[in-house]
């Protein structure tokens, strides 16, 4: 940790201190090696908000079994646009991290990724078909050319025995599987990225440091940091400016006064997971099984059986469960939400509140329920599930955007999106789902905003060929670079053979 210096003069800061900003720090060293970062990290540690391992879902977001994903029509025809984008934005990852363990930057993929297969379970009439229907249309395309589909429980039940054991014979029911799936922690990747940073790059990491206030300046940012340690509170001048501290970027966001930033609002959601507390009941299971959401629930409650690896250690969680508060992060402040209501964006909210009345009343639902509730909502994917063998944990916290609409006057979105300043010198990150698993890609896109003289460049062009070698390229319309790519990642990063 470098020592700060009030009126220090740096090129860059960054607020937060998660896989967002260990990325975007990364992909800074590797493009601009002399650009000087100052990191401000609320917390007494980095990557314990939205990035630790029990805060986010640890999938390798690659669409291969989110169902969210891939919407269908009125006539029943499924859209998969979302999917492939996903997916080409998590290939994305998979290149720069295998770029970085090529080069000694990471210690080896066990310290942060385990190949688990990714599989989708329906149940009812209407939703085999349109797993059915889902799968024709995601295996005809070479990017999901190897997931299997299956309607016969026996097969379920060796992909998945918990999943079938004590189940009622004769319902319709319906899986696919990806062989090529991920757990990730996000938490270990980003302390490993920082670490290096701050031995490697002119990179100064300063935990329990918030930012209060941004001033735009003819110089630059004026940018006020207080010490939680001591009280001590200076400022830092800086050309760029990347607020990427989870649900504490919005209430920055505001406060900056750029124009791109009116009418954004944010709605608090935070989650619950059941765990597993049996551990002959998470050896059987080795999958992350994800279903489909119940009307009204936000991308970030769509219910999995999750396989993960957790501090090195096999867990098997269940969830999440949403819930409601006010707080923007885990270790917020009750107030986050009412501080973040402004002249300029308390319409957007109100009306996207009123637009939204399913998603107010299923939060209402969860927050009312009972842990035999709790239990209930599992046994519909582990039939036979024990409540001694599970107990309740806080997940994560997210912030859903709001935004303006002319139609509706606001409207909730359920991605990830950038806001940058129209001269480049400030960024913020909004928004949860697919967030973390799209990091490099996310990044990348926020850099070439940023910084678009440095990005025009034969030079920044061909370091990014280096560092993302399908970079200019569309891998869902080049099987053949796609699987080129593939056949890189899968040797460096130790996964199951290319899709």
């Amino acid at each position: 940790m470098g020592k700060l210096m009030d009126g220090q003069r740096v090129d860059g800061v960054l607020v937060g201190g998660g896989i967002m900003s260990a990325t975007l720090a990364a992909l800074l060293h590797e493009l601009m090696p002399d650009f000087s970062l100052s990191i401000f990290e609320r917390l007494d540690g980095v990557a314990q908000e939205s990035s630790e391992a029990m805060n986010n879902a640890g999938t390798g977001h690659a669409a291969f079994c989110e169902l969210n994903y891939t919407p269908e029509g009125p006539d029943g025809t499924v859209n998969i646009h979302k999917a492939l984008a996903i997916n080409g934005a998590f290939e994305v990852s998979l290149q720069f991290w295998s770029h970085l363990l090529e080069q000694g930057v990471l210690p080896d993929p066990g310290s942060f990724l385990h190949p688990v297969p990714h599989l989708s379970f329906v149940w009812g009439d209407g939703n085999v078909r349109f797993l059915r229907a889902r799968h024709a249309r995601m295996a005809a395309h070479p990017m999901f050319q190897s997931m299997a589909f299956t309607e016969d429980p026996k097969e379920i039940a060796a992909w998945a025995p918990l999943l079938m054991e004590g189940r009622a014979s004769g319902q319709p029911l319906a899986a696919t599987r990806v062989d090529r799936g991920t757990d990730l922690d996000f938490g270990s990747l980003a302390r490993m990225l920082f670490d290096h940073l701050e031995r490697k790059a002119p990179v100064a990491l300063h935990v329990n440091h918030g930012v209060e206030a941004l001033m735009r300046t003819a110089e630059g940012w004026r940018v006020r940091v207080r010490d939680h340690a001591t009280g001590r509170v200076r400022e830092v001048l800086a050309r760029f400016v990347f607020l990427g501290a989870g649900g504490g970027a919005l209430p920055l966001l505001l406060r900056s006064g750029i124009l791109e930033a009116r009418g954004y609002g944010g709605m608090p959601v935070s989650g619950q997971w059941l765990v597993c507390t049996n551990p002959a009941v998470v050896e059987r299971h080795g999958a992350k099984v994800y279903g489909k959401a119940l009307v009204g629930a936000p991308p970030m409650s769509v219910p999995h059986l999750d396989t993960r690896m957790i501090d090195g250690k096999k867990a098997l969680l269940f969830g999440p469960y949403a819930g409601f508060t006010t707080k923007f992060l885990k270790a917020g402040s009750y107030l986050d939400w009412p501080r973040a209501i402004h002249h300029d964006n308390w319409w957007p909210m109100a009306a996207a509140g009123w637009h939204n009345r399913d998603l107010t009343r299923y939060l209402i639902g969860q927050v009312l329920q009972s842990q035999e509730d709790r239990m209930e909502a599992l046994r519909a994917f582990v039939p036979e599930a024990q409540a001694e063998d599970w107990s309740l944990a806080a997940a994560g916290q997210r912030v859903q955007i709001v935004k303006k609409d002319p139609k509706q006057g606001g409207r909730l979105e359920f991605g990830t999106e950038v806001v940058t300043a129209a001269d480049g010198s400030l960024a913020a990150l909004l928004g949860a789902s697919p967030g973390a698993s799209t990091a490099a890609a996310t990044m990348i896109d926020l850099l070439q905003r940023c910084f678009p003289v440095e990005a025009a460049t034969e030079r920044w062009r061909a370091k990014l060929r280096r560092l993302v070698p399908s970079t200019g390229c569309d891998l869902a319309q080049d099987p053949e670079r796609l699987q080129a790519v593939r056949d890189r990642c899968d040797a460096a990063l130790g996964l199951g053979g290319s899709q």
